[in-house]
């Protein structure tokens, strides 16, 4: 019953949350909200529940090189989205994460080297995001069947990743733990309803997250071979959390200090320009 309630409930709802978030708070928000294990996290806690902590544990490690195809899914997707339309770029970006984790399927290597190897995938794929263009027009509120449909293909794609998990093993689980779900979701939404610019601040604002995507996984890698599954994924949510909440307070100390010389630059020229008012 755990385990049902686990796919049919967490995901979905998660990928609700996070579309909510951005609507509310921005593409970028939203971003950094969806970078969190929200997807990830319940398929780990299914195997956990369903194959055992051990299992969980490896699958744990090989979704931290599983970061780095979901990172090639959004490069290459966000690469293509001024030329293509939605469904064209998530084919590319889809294909991008099946190579990826094809050449990742014959490695196996220790917690803290793929945990080296995310943290450099996440700094490449900054570098090769394309950057937004000026913020967009307000656009109309999304239709009724939005939310539900995000939703509903959330939880198909759950459904298939869990239901498959117990045949390809712990390393190629965790591998396709990190499968596209809510980037898919996410991105070809705002694509499609909001256009490339509201997509690549989405994007950014994902990859920019990962950081407590990552250290999620490899505080589960460690603690779940000496906690049991609730103590393991408790510790392991609240580093995710408490990362999450400092990059958001970095991110607003940033955009103060960027913003006050435009401010002030402001002022400025609004004083010339009444003395220059006042001389006439």
């Amino acid at each position: 019953m755990a385990l049902l309630a686990t796919k049919l409930l967490l995901a979905p709802s998660f990928v609700v949350g996070a579309s909510l978030v951005a609507r509310r708070f921005g593409p970028r928000v939203g971003g950094l909200v969806a970078g969190l294990p929200v997807v990830a996290g319940p398929i780990l806690l299914a195997y956990a529940l369903a194959h055992g902590r051990s299992f969980a544990a490896g699958a744990a490690a090989g979704t931290l090189l599983g970061l780095v195809s979901l990172i090639a899914f959004v490069v290459v997707y966000a690469r293509l989205a001024g030329r293509l339309f939605w469904g064209a770029s998530l084919l590319a970006g889809w294909l991008a994460f099946a190579v990826a984790t094809a050449a990742f399927s014959a490695v196996s290597i220790p917690p803290g080297a793929a945990l080296a190897v995310a943290g450099a995938g996440m700094l490449v794929g900054l570098v090769l995001l394309p950057r937004p263009g000026a913020e967009a027009p307000s656009h109309p509120a999304p239709p009724a069947w939005d939310l539900p449909v995000r939703a509903g293909c959330a939880l198909a794609l759950v459904l298939s990743l869990t239901a498959v998990a117990g045949w390809l093993g712990p390393q190629l689980s965790g591998l396709l733990a990190p499968f596209p779900i809510i980037a898919t979701v996410l991105a070809t939404f705002t694509h499609a309803q909001r256009g490339t610019d509201e997509l690549l601040r989405l994007l950014r604002g994902l990859v920019s997250g990962f950081g407590a995507f990552a250290l999620f996984c490899f505080t589960l890698a460690i603690s779940l071979r000496r906690l049991d599954t609730g103590a393991a994924f408790a510790l392991a949510t609240a580093v995710a959390l408490l990362t999450q909440a400092g990059a958001l307070a970095v991110g607003r100390g940033l955009r103060r200090q960027v913003g006050a010389p435009s401010r002030a630059s402001w002022w400025r020229t609004r004083s010339l320009a009444s003395a220059k008012r006042t001389a006439s």
